[in-house]
Order: structure tokens, then sequence, then C-alpha cells
């Protein structure tokens, strides 16, 4: 069975569900690169996603940024 092709948007929201549930967790989004985070079953790869919102910082969205440091990401 070939995995689910998900859109851009999709995929942003699942990350977005495993750190929500992290940071619910734990009280912070320090997150190592190699993390992964079980939601639903389903294991993310939490940390490279942090990572890479790090990275490409200056690319996100305002709503995506705002989300994130909602959340207490440290930039």
């Amino acid at each position: 069975m070939r995995p689910v092709r998900r859109s851009q948007d999709e995929l942003w929201e699942r990350n977005m569900a495993a750190a929500r549930q992290f940071h619910a967790r734990e009280g912070h989004l320090r997150v190592g690169r190699q993390h992964r985070e079980d939601v639903d079953g389903e294991l993310l790869g939490l940390g490279s996603f942090i990572s890479n919102a790090r990275r490409r910082a200056d690319k996100l969205s305002t709503e995506r940024r705002d989300a994130l440091t909602t959340l207490g990401m440290r930039w």
C-alpha cells in the first residue's frame, strides 16, 4: 500500500498537532532533531519539523510563525 499523499497544509496541520501534543506534555518545544511524536498511531518527525521551521522562518506566513510562537518556539 502506498502512503497517502497530503497537501502542504495538511502536513503542516499534522505537524502542528504533534507540536501541540508535545508542548502540552512537556511544557516547551525544545525538541531533539531525531524526535518522533506519536499522533493517533502515526509517528511524525517533530524534531525535523521544528528544525526546518526555524531554518525557514523568514519564508513562513505570519499565521504559521505566530502559531509556533504561541507554543513557545525559540527562533
